[in-house]
């Protein structure tokens, strides 16, 4: 694709890295066949080719962002199926990042849509907040049906009542900041992140984790200054927000570095693992970047860190049927797709994978609760095709997709949880069959 910045423009390294990757493309329009929007939308402006094209004229003319722009890029999930399908490399990833940013500082919004961005940004990130706010939507969520209108606003705000979930679990002391010990003999030394959401949501993940790795001969670090990884606040293109969380974490991970050393930083929540992952390159230009850089080196999801140290499952099969859901995070921002499923076979169980495998379940960090529309249609779909499997129960290596598939027929449990179980750890909840 040709491009016409200045040579002004391009001093922005944003702007310069932006002009490589449009450069890439070759319109050839194959992303359209994998992207969720476009599936279901059928608007060429609605696919990554017609984003491409948005973005560009938007980031060459250096004008402010417009409604146009800002609705179809807000429309995108995040969910880098093109980036799997793209033949030519385009790095849409970091696109369409730069055009949020860019959006974000130079479009105003409607009133309640920034009021709304400004709350999630706020609360999402921050685990005291939104454990105060989910008790908060449980007390509301009876009343969800009483919201009058169709308006965007009030289906937003019927979307967050109906995933908040009936109650919580008590916060788990094993998360809190600590150092928890390898049973035996240490065989290495990592550090979890404990995340944001997930450790208010869902606790259980972690301290399968802490468990399975220790019990595996590896100590596991939860550093005091560790937070959010700047995902949710990244993705909705508020860039200082994000930079300051992730430089928290870099800073935090540093010093672990620099003293007792770390094999690797453990993440247990695609969606964050993907963010981490790409420090390095967030950081790039900041005086963090060899600390980022080496941050990014070291993160690896938790399935990597099972498979470097040799996860071998200690009880009998279980006997169950699982429907692997691959996470758009894991399989396309992170290339990880096979593994999982080798660990669960090995684990005991038979997996199956559903169709359209590769198609978003309408998680996509904050997407459900501000497209909640096409969210719910693509769930509804991805449902329908993990049904199918006849499974037992779905395996999900993110939390994001867990809530967003949570209150079907089948129950959902993190991939790790089963992996703990099998090892000798306690059975999930809401796992079929005998307790044991």
């Amino acid at each position: 694709m040709q491009t016409s910045f200045t040579a002004e423009q391009l001093r922005d390294p944003d702007t310069a890295e932006s002009n490589r990757i449009l450069r890439t493309c070759v319109h050839c329009g194959m992303c359209t066949a994998t992207c969720p929007t476009f599936l279901l939308l059928g608007d060429e402006l609605d696919s990554p080719r017609g984003r491409i094209y948005l973005i560009k004229d938007m980031l060459e003319q250096g004008r402010p962002a417009t409604e146009l722009e800002a609705r179809h890029v807000d429309r995108c999930l995040s969910c880098l199926s093109c980036m799997t399908t793209c033949p030519s490399g385009v790095n849409y990833m970091h696109l369409v990042d730069h055009a949020r940013r860019h959006i974000e500082e130079t479009y105003q919004r409607p009133w309640p849509e920034r009021a709304l961005r400004a709350v999630l940004a706020r609360v999402l990130p921050d685990p005291r907040l939104f454990r105060l706010s989910l008790l908060g939507a449980r007390i509301g969520r009876p009343f969800a049906k009483l919201i009058p209108g169709q308006s965007m606003t009030a289906k937003r705000l019927r979307a967050m009542l109906a995933l908040a979930p009936a109650s919580l679990p008590p916060a788990s002391p094993m998360q809190a900041p600590q150092v928890h010990r390898a049973e035996g003999a240490r065989r290495g030394r990592v550090a979890l992140l404990t995340g944001c959401a997930q450790k208010v949501l869902n606790p259980a993940i972690n301290e399968a984790t802490i468990r399975l790795l220790t019990r595996m001969g590896i100590e596991v670090v939860i550093t005091a200054e560790q937070g959010c990884c700047g995902a949710l606040t990244h993705h909705m293109g508020q860039h200082d927000p994000a930079m300051a969380a992730a430089r928290a974490n870099i800073r935090a991970w540093s010093r672990e570095v620099a003293g007792e050393g770390l094999d690797a930083i453990v993440i247990n929540a695609s969606g964050c693992g993907t963010t981490v992952k790409d420090y390095g390159f967030m950081f790039r230009t900041e005086t963090e970047a060899a600390d980022a850089a080496r941050v990014s080196e070291l993160a690896m999801d938790v399935t990597e860190v099972l498979a470097k140290f040799g996860y071998a499952p200690t009880r009998e099969k279980p006997g169950l049927t699982v429907a692997y859901h691959s996470a758009c995070s894991l399989q396309h921002g992170q290339k990880i797709t096979a593994l999982p499923k080798q660990l669960l076979t090995k684990a005991g169980f038979t997996v199956r994978e559903p169709a359209e495998a590769h198609i978003c379940c309408g998680s996509a960090g904050t997407y459900n609760l501000m497209q909640p529309e096409i969210a719910a249609k693509l769930r509804e779909r991805k449902l329908a095709n993990l049904n199918l499997t006849q499974a037992d129960l779905i395996a999900a290596g993110n939390i994001g997709c867990m809530t967003q598939l949570a209150g079907d027929a089948l129950p959902v449990v993190h991939t790790v949880e089963l992996l703990d179980w099998m090892a000798g750890g306690p059975k999930p909840a809401g796992v079929p069959g005998n307790p044991g």
